[in-house]
């Protein structure tokens, strides 16, 4: 999720800072230490999320989200407890009281993933199977063809910047131009999860859980914490 950090507070600005860095699903693109600045590049610029300050000198945090256009998720980042059923009714994701603990902080962000990306509900069996009959493949384009790739026969997919590798049965991988976040997308419904920044893998392929890792193929695929309860809860572990 791209995001953005509005604050009056240096320190505050650098302790979120220094959370964000540590959460690999985030990307922070802009800070702002008033709101009157950041109307005009939010309106321009649409971000996933904004950790918003409510008490700022002219310009309040509530008065920003009023002026902008389009209202990403918000967490709210404040010192004063007196704001919390506000910012709720303003539809905010969270709701952090300063100082900010990190297990707090990831908690909050954990929930906003849950809601920049919901975890799909598994349907009845006969409508999975039917589901499953009708789409169970998918076309991705490598070198000079459209290549068929089964749902069931790709292992895992890693993430490399613009393109990514689809890891298959046969000990083999198609190299592609397309992003891990569309491909994330498509295939939720699928039977497939992502656990890192760089991977997602089909669920059905998993052979063991070791820690914070998950074994496919005899390849041990890392699980990072800032996507770990969306996919235990996926698995129902």
């Amino acid at each position: 999720m791209r995001c953005v950090i509005i604050d009056d507070e240096p320190l505050a600005v650098d302790l979120i800072k220094e959370f964000v860095s540590k959460v690999e699903a985030l990307e922070l693109v802009y800070t702002f230490n008033n709101a009157i600045d950041a109307i005009a590049i939010i309106n321009q610029n649409p971000v996933d999320l904004i950790f918003l300050d409510i008490e700022m000198p002219h310009f309040s945090g509530i008065d920003f989200l009023n002026a902008i256009d389009k209202k990403p998720l918000v967490i709210f980042t404040t010192a004063y407890e007196n704001y919390a059923v506000e910012g709720f009714n303003l539809g905010a994701v969270d709701y952090l009281v300063k100082p900010i603990p990190f297990n707090r902080f990831l908690k909050a962000v954990t929930r906003a993933q849950q809601l920049f990306s919901p975890v799909v509900t598994t349907p009845n069996p006969a409508s999975l199977a039917a589901v499953e009959t009708a789409h169970d493949f998918m076309f991705v384009r490598a070198e000079y063809e459209n290549v068929k790739l089964n749902y069931c026969d790709i292992l895992y997919i890693e993430g490399l910047k613009d393109y990514v590798k689809i890891y298959t049965t046969d000990n083999k991988y198609i190299l592609t131009l397309i992003s891990l976040i569309k491909l994330d997308a498509q295939l939720a419904s699928k039977g497939f999860s992502r656990i890192h920044r760089s991977y997602i893998i089909n669920i059905k392929h998993v052979t063991s859980i070791q820690k914070n890792k998950v074994i496919i193929a005899e390849k041990r695929i890392p699980i990072s914490e800032s996507y770990k309860s969306l996919f235990f809860e996926k698995i129902k572990l």
